[in-house]
């Protein structure tokens, strides 16, 4: 499926680290920096995912020409990006965590931009589209008016998602849905002189927007969906374990244009989107799309030409699929099953193949993903990994029944496996799978975690000693 979005970008930026002392300066938390996290955000955001769900995105948008646009273009690789003159340095959203815990966010460049330009790329790319998103940031993108005048048309044929901002400017008069969440609909409705309850807001920007319909997201509660028949429909929210909220109205307004691309009506795309927005952020929402910097990894000498060190990792051979990601999204759009099992593989050993063979027969695909050197010095010691994570990557390939290898550079495989997203996740071990840590997790897309038997006699750090006494 063909999508546009159009939208203005934004760098996000993830800092994360540890608190354990007072700074001698001030009573502030002195904050040990682990890693830093650079991801699209915005109109990037909603593209990214889009294009993870295996779409054929095209982003028209305004990009600078500075650094963070650098980080930018690197973040949306598998997007086509189509701009106009850069007419405004990169906004870029800082944000400090302690653990899960947001500490502080700097915004640098969220002045307000001048309109952009447009080019035919651009306007051909809203032309040939199957569905377009609107995510307007208030940048002025959607403020030009042969963009204006591109999607006016567009709506006549094509589903438009039309996710609107305080700052940025109306929607185009006919377009599917716009979804502004309760704070917006309700401060634009009160502007307005009217009432502020969320179905007399969307009743108001029914009738100021002239849209077919408004979906108010209201989090939690889930949404509320209002049709210019007069219709008025309440959505519910799967109930979700949220820390943190981010990105969760552009993964709905992206999954609203494709359902309604795919034929569904506007209550059932709409009970679609919400559902999977919040499997977006039990999954980790938007943080964990974000890739680590190879410029704050501690050993800079693991980047190798065979594993590029992005956070999320991929093995590339010559007979095998390269990328696990696209691996798991073929397997699934044929009906298959997409097994996935984790761990060092320091050493493999007789319970580590029949782990995986046990694994591999669960499905139609396995794919392994194997802690990155640094991973393994965190959780086992200095003196570990034995093998470096290129051969063990090889050693795993080798084996008939591991049809991919994917590395993460994290202590746990959750941002790897929000990537894969897996019907099944094997572990060898004598606990129920519900003990499994990864088991909410997957249960955020359908997913389930199944144990195999655990052969206490084999194991790694068992190989280590012995060859450290005959050593």
């Amino acid at each position: 499926m063909r999508i546009t979005v159009v939208g203005d970008l934004l760098l996000d930026v993830d800092i994360n680290g540890t608190a354990t002392r007072l700074s001698p300066d001030a009573p502030v938390p002195v904050v040990d920096v682990g890693d830093v996290r650079r991801r699209a955000g915005g109109a990037g955001l909603v593209a990214t995912v889009l294009a993870r769900d295996g779409h054929d995105v095209s982003l028209v948008t305004a990009v600078s020409d500075d650094d963070g646009a650098s980080h930018l273009r690197r973040a949306l690789a598998g997007v086509s990006v189509l701009a106009g003159t850069p007419q405004a340095p990169t906004p870029t959203k800082t944000r400090v965590r302690i653990g899960t815990h947001p500490m502080v966010r700097f915004d640098q460049g969220c002045a307000p931009a001048p309109v952009p330009s447009s080019t035919g790329e651009m306007l051909a790319a809203i032309a040939s589209a199957d569905a377009i998103v609107v995510a307007d940031y208030g940048r002025g993108i959607t403020a030009n008016t042969d963009i204006r005048a591109a999607l006016t048309d567009a709506a006549r044929r094509i589903p438009v998602v039309w996710d609107p901002h305080p700052s940025g400017s109306d929607p185009v008069a006919g377009v599917s849905v716009v979804t502004p969440n309760l704070a917006e609909a309700t401060a634009s409705a009160k502007a307005g002189g009217s009432g502020t309850g969320a179905e007399e807001a969307g009743r108001y920007l029914l009738d100021k927007w002239g849209s077919a319909s408004v979906l108010v997201t209201r989090g939690e509660d889930g949404a509320l969906l209002m049709c210019s028949d007069g219709s008025a429909e309440s959505i519910p929210a799967p109930t979700t374990n949220v820390s943190d909220p981010c990105g969760a109205g552009d993964r709905l307004a992206g999954s609203l244009a494709v359902h309604l691309a795919t034929g569904l009506d506007l209550a059932q795309a709409a009970a679609r989107a919400v559902e999977d927005a919040s499997a977006f952020l039990a999954a980790g929402g938007a943080a964990a799309l974000a890739g680590a910097d190879p410029a704050n990894a501690a050993d800079p000498s693991e980047v190798s030409p065979v594993v590029e060190l992005k956070g999320l990792e991929l093995v590339d051979t010559a007979d095998l699929h390269p990328d696990g990601v696209r691996l798991a999204r073929s397997v699934r759009e044929s009906g298959g099953t997409v097994v996935a099992t984790g761990g060092c593989f320091d050493l493999l050993h007789a319970g580590h193949a029949r782990t995986l063979a046990a694994a591999r027969s669960m499905g139609d695909c396995l794919i392994v993903c194997l802690n990155s050197d640094q991973s393994v010095r965190r959780l086992k010691g200095v003196h570990r990994p034995i093998v470096s994570v290129e051969d063990r990557a090889e050693l795993l390939l080798a084996l008939e029944c591991v049809d991919a290898v994917v590395v993460f550079g994290e202590d746990t495989p959750e941002a790897c496996l929000t990537q894969i997203r897996p019907d099944i996740w094997v572990k060898g071990g004598d606990y129920t799978p519900e003990e499994l840590p990864e088991a909410r997790l997957l249960a955020g897309w359908g997913g389930r975690c199944v144990t195999v038997p655990f052969h206490p006699a084999r194991s790694t750090s068992g190989l280590a000693a012995a060859l450290a006494k005959v050593s």
